[in-house]
């Protein structure tokens, strides 16, 4: 039973998170960085915790100094929010670690979630079918070239890492993929850290359909339905 939330997170999110666990019954512990001392979301906290400075990385970003205050406050649990650390599998597993519930998936399926080409090979594995792709990272232009040719243009490259569209390019035909390669791999190194890439077949006038699920520990899960 969750007696004491710390929400890692500011702004709407966090005051979201805090309405509702407060109904519940939840004591909410917030945290703010010295550029948030005085908002809004603090004053829908029972307490709050100043993190760092005012780039994320010293506060909002900062593992050590959220589980600090974490410890400090007497926390049981910890809820993300979403953004900032909501999809850090290493923030999960010190969660875990340092005996907090993370309110959110486990280590093990975020790290997986996190890496495009290790999930499309599990989804395989599970018989759900994928798009016409190469599951390994592309290490040159010549190796992305033949792919291409092997799976029919028009292709698209994606970072391995990362999200929301962030890295892909849509090639049309042969000419095209150098520069889009290259493209690709300057945008994932920049946003992700990271600049490996793999290619997809593109699809044209696709849909985008989404069931979200929520699981718990003990098995009992539900979905919300398409959007």
């Amino acid at each position: 039973m969750i007696k004491r939330l710390l929400i890692a997170n500011r702004g709407e999110i966090a005051i979201r998170v805090a309405r509702t666990a407060r109904e519940m019954g939840v004591a909410c512990i917030g945290i703010y960085s010295e550029a948030d001392r005085g908002a809004l979301h603090r004053r829908a906290m029972d307490e709050s915790i100043e993190v760092g400075g005012a780039p994320p990385a010293e506060s909002y970003l900062n593992i050590e100094r959220i589980l600090r205050a974490a410890r400090d406050a007497r926390a049981d649990a910890v809820h993300p929010g979403y953004g900032f650390l909501a999809e850090n599998a290493e923030f999960a597993a010190r969660c875990e670690e340092a005996r907090l519930i993370f309110v959110g998936p486990p280590p093990e399926a975020m790290a997986l979630s996190g890496d495009k080409i290790a999930c499309r090979r599990k989804m395989a594995a599970a018989g759900i079918p994928v798009t016409r792709g190469v599951d390994r990272i592309l290490t040159s232009v010549e190796e992305a070239h033949e792919v291409a040719d092997r799976i029919g243009y028009p292709v698209l490259f994606k970072a391995t890492a990362g999200g929301g569209g962030i890295g892909m390019s849509r090639v049309e035909r042969p000419a095209q993929l150098p520069a889009a390669f290259e493209a690709s791999r300057s945008v994932a190194l920049a946003n992700f850290g990271s600049p490996d890439l793999f290619l997809e077949a593109y699809i044209p006038r696709a849909r985008h359909i989404e069931v979200q699920v929520l699981l718990g520990r003990r098995g009992r899960g539900l979905h919300l339905g398409e959007r």
